[in-house]
């Protein structure tokens, strides 16, 4: 594993290269250019406020701005996880004439797919500062949870993404069922509600490993309060198992990469 993960960053450079390409051919000739990275967030974020907007009809409680912030800073990370996963699935196939004719560790493929949505994810968080600044959300020590959060969502994202990337070589109706998945997801997860509106039954929502760090996120920029440390560490140990046992999975599965495209 570890001269795997050696040999990884031997080619750091191929890896910037292929992220920079992939963020190269994403914007070329586009006539939106950057505002491709905010128009998801702003996609979920709208539907977020029409379903917070109908909640508090129907509950009699008041609509305020600090809901919008709540929804946008679930729905930066979320637009990430879902285009992260998306590409990288489908990175693979995507380059198939230089998975079988040149050598190196493959598994730069879905890395940089993953990599390259991270500019994204960048400035649509520019746009969700400037959310929170006009809601008047303030600052506290627990930002610093933060940058944690978004590394377990990071390393979760490779994971599912480096095993996605394999199975669709094996499997080319894996990509299909990504996508079912990947637009019912949000029904179940906590991006236009919180889990307490559940009630006793919120906590089942939390076995969704992606919950517990939009919680965390909630809890740390919005409420300035501690995130849940249990449901935290639960997210951490999928993250790392994910993580782990897809690269053991994408290694073990490489050597016959150019017999299945």
């Amino acid at each position: 594993m570890t001269d795997h993960l050696r040999e990884l960053y031997k080619y750091r450079e191929l890896l910037y290269m292929i992220a920079w390409r992939e963020i190269k051919i994403k914007y070329k000739q586009s006539i939106m250019g950057f505002l491709w990275a905010i128009l998801m967030p702003v996609i979920i974020v709208s539907a977020g406020i029409l379903v917070k907007y109908a909640f508090s009809v129907l509950s009699g409680k008041p609509f305020t701005f600090s809901q919008v912030a709540t929804v946008s800073v679930k729905a930066v990370p979320w637009a990430f996880f879902i285009a992260a996963i998306r590409f990288s699935s489908n990175s693979l196939i995507g380059n198939a004439n230089l998975v079988t004719k040149i050598y190196f560790p493959k598994e730069i493929f879905p890395i940089a797919s993953i990599s390259s949505q991270l500019l994204d994810f960048a400035v649509a968080s520019v746009l969700l500062t400037i959310v929170l600044v006009a809601a008047q959300i303030g600052w506290s020590v627990q930002l610093l949870w933060v940058p944690v959060l978004l590394v377990l969502l990071v390393v979760m994202v490779i994971g599912f993404g480096t095993f996605l990337s394999a199975a669709s070589l094996f499997f080319r109706d894996v990509k299909y069922i990504v996508e079912v998945i990947l637009t019912f997801a949000i029904f179940f997860t906590p991006v236009f509600y919180e889990v307490e509106m559940f009630g006793k039954y919120g906590p089942l929502l939390m076995f969704n490993p992606v919950a517990p760090i939009l919680e965390g996120l909630n809890d740390v920029v919005v409420r300035h309060t501690a995130p849940p440390y249990m449901w935290i560490a639960y997210s951490a140990a999928i993250s790392i198992l994910v993580f782990f046992g897809a690269y053991v999975f994408f290694k073990k599965a490489e050597p016959v990469f150019a017999e299945s495209i």
